[in-house]
């Protein structure tokens, strides 16, 4: 953890506090958290993180070396659990427990810049008078701004009560959500999508900085590709794996997925119905693993309309071909024709036509493309930015 030090600071370097939604497990928002907390430990003095619950697990090295201020929501028994998300009304007031404390400890030591990183609600934390305030935005809350239906679908109680609950809740959520985004000074967005969402959702405009991805890791071979499509993805309603357990189907093809999460009994039944001995359901896999699927794979399903996806890009990092709905972030990181081929429609014959028309010897495509959103392109822009906002 950062040592807060003495009560006399050195004012040498800037001061900067870290936010984020919650510090439950290594996603892709993690990754991008990281490399703040990096930059940070690198050319500043670094102060705290805010967070609305956290499991108290290592992250990744660069954020657990921070102090971490958790909102009173963490103390509720099971907070930091699956929980979390039966608490979403209680989040603004988490939020404000948070600003408070936040200011509390800048009248202790001055801060110069906070910067969060969300894709909740935590971008409404207030800054201290005089301190600005830099949110990357992965999306806004997309269970009250896009993907609600998708959280609520479902039958059954639970089902019942999320509907309920977002019901009663969600327009006094969304104006909140929207006026606290006067809190930030300036929005960075992980895609162009996520900026039209951005303006669409807060009316604000926003930058636009891609994720990092380990294209220093992921990296092509000289195994050969076998007839197999690769999907890897949390096993989640809006991930629309379904959709490619049917293409494969149809398309009479091998499918291997990479992943698990509340849907997997559901979409081994699926496959077990619609497509026996053709669907591998592989698990959670560990980088190794991972990164031999990305290298023999004919190609990557990638079937959801994310906001970015990291994934996309570590599979053509390996050189291989993506298959992608023509929405959402892989606008910016498919190039058709090169890289990989779009859908329009989510059928099951839209994306086996898509995987059928896939360009042959895509790997040097591939790897190339992918280079524009490596870990060291996004630290310069990042730096450039936080750089700019501190001299404003």
């Amino acid at each position: 953890m950062v040592d807060p030090g003495s009560a006399q600071p050195s004012r040498s370097r800037t001061r900067l506090a870290l936010a984020h939604d919650w510090l439950i497990g290594r996603r892709g928002g993690e990754a991008v958290l990281e490399r703040f907390a990096r930059i940070t430990l690198d050319d500043h003095e670094p102060a705290d993180l805010y967070t609305l619950f956290d499991a108290g697990k290592p992250i990744f090295p660069a954020i657990d070396r921070f102090e971490k201020r958790v909102s009173w929501l963490n103390s509720i028994p099971l907070g930091s659990s699956k929980l979390r998300r039966w608490l979403l009304p209680l989040y603004p007031f988490g939020v404000r427990s948070l600003s408070e404390t936040l200011s509390f400890h800048h009248n202790r030591r001055q801060l110069d810049l906070l910067i969060s990183t969300s894709s909740g609600l935590i971008k409404g934390l207030e800054p201290p008078p005089g301190v600005p305030h830099l949110c990357y935005c992965h999306a806004p809350a997309r269970y009250l701004w896009s993907l609600q239906d998708e959280y609520t679908a479902g039958g059954g109680l639970a089902a019942t009560a999320r509907k309920l609950g977002f019901g009663l809740f969600t327009p006094w959520l969304k104006s909140w959500d929207r006026r606290t985004a006067s809190n930030v000074t300036r929005f960075i967005a992980n895609s162009s999508h996520i900026a039209s969402e951005i303006r669409r959702c807060f009316d604000r405009e926003a930058d636009v900085l891609h994720p990092p991805v380990r294209t220093d890791w992921f990296k092509p071979s000289d195994a050969p590709r076998r007839d197999f499509w690769l999907v890897v993805s949390a096993l989640e309603p809006y991930k629309r794996t379904d959709l490619a357990i049917r293409a494969a189907a149809k398309a009479r093809t091998k499918l291997v997925i990479a992943g698990t999460g509340t849907e997997l009994a559901s979409l081994k039944s699926l496959a077990a119905d619609i497509a026996p001995d053709l669907v591998e359901f592989a698990g959670r896999v560990s980088d190794e693993r991972l990164l031999e699927l990305y290298r023999t794979a004919r190609c990557l399903i990638f079937p959801q309309v994310e906001d970015f996806g990291i994934i996309a890009v570590e599979a053509q990092a390996c050189g291989c071909p993506v298959v992608a709905r023509r929405a959402g972030g892989s606008l910016d990181s498919v190039i058709e024709n090169a890289t990989g081929a779009f859908f329009e429609d989510p059928t099951p014959d839209a994306v086996a036509d898509a995987a059928s028309r896939i360009p042959e010897n895509a790997d040097s495509a591939c790897r190339t493309n992918a280079e524009r959103f490596s870990v060291e392109r996004f630290d310069a822009r990042a730096r450039e930015i936080i750089a700019e906002i501190l001299k404003n």
